[in-house]
């Protein structure tokens, strides 16, 4: 099994990739929704923390110098996606994350952990990329902070959805900012493997879940 698919298998068990009938917060209709926020034991953080750096591992071997997770849910991300990287490949990075409000006593500053500089080569971890809001937020504060190069931006799902015009959000990012973009698995990659598999004796989905899927895709899917 490879670490895609693993994690597909981990999302279903976590409760945290869920299959019904939702409404994003755009206000789309979807057969199948993605909460990150329902990890919540250590070991779950600990595995994940593992599929992020799986990620990190093969799509950035090097010239990194600092991994960001934008709050509040990439803090632990980049907690997570640095222990794992020292624990199981020997990369000691710095990572940060950015205060929701400017501290104004104590040490004061935008960001906690390790302050970037000029010429860093920093990769964003977020959980799921809908609109790009976060993202273009994070570019916006680090234009406050220092000259880095923001390297790349990894996602745990691409639900290849378009953004604001024909594009995917992931696609528009790439190709508005010049920045990389890393999904662990896509939506398509969820519905090949998952499609008739049984994971603990239930078939997540069947014809009839892969058939609502794709016309998702097909009404709201980018290019």
């Amino acid at each position: 099994m490879t670490y895609q698919e693993a994690f597909i298998t981990f999302m279903v068990k976590s409760g945290v990739l869920t299959f019904g009938d939702f409404v994003t917060k755009s206000g789309r209709r979807t057969p199948y929704f993605i909460n990150t926020g329902n990890y919540k034991t250590g070991a779950q953080a600990a595995k994940l923390g593992d599929y992020y750096a799986a990620c990190i591992q093969e799509n950035l071997p090097d010239r990194v110098d600092c991994l960001f997770g934008p709050a509040y849910k990439g803090i632990p991300l980049a907690v997570a996606a640095a222990s794992s990287l020292f624990r199981n490949y020997g990369r000691d990075l710095p990572y940060c994350f950015n205060r929701k409000e400017v501290k104004d006593h104590g040490e004061g500053g935008l960001l906690v952990g390790y302050q970037p500089k000029d010429g860093d080569r920093v990769v964003i971890t977020e959980d799921v990329v809908t609109a790009g809001t976060a993202v273009r937020e994070t570019i916006a504060l680090f234009q406050r902070v220092a000259k880095v190069d923001l390297r790349a931006l990894v996602v745990s799902v691409d639900r290849m959805e378009r953004g604001t015009g024909e594009r995917t959000t992931l696609n528009e990012l790439r190709e508005d900012y010049g920045i990389a973009v890393y999904p662990i698995v896509t939506v398509r990659e969820i519905i090949f493997f998952l499609h008739n598999r049984p994971i603990d004796g239930t078939i997540y989905i069947d014809d009839a879940m892969k058939v609502r899927m794709e016309a998702y895709l097909q009404t709201y899917g980018g290019k």
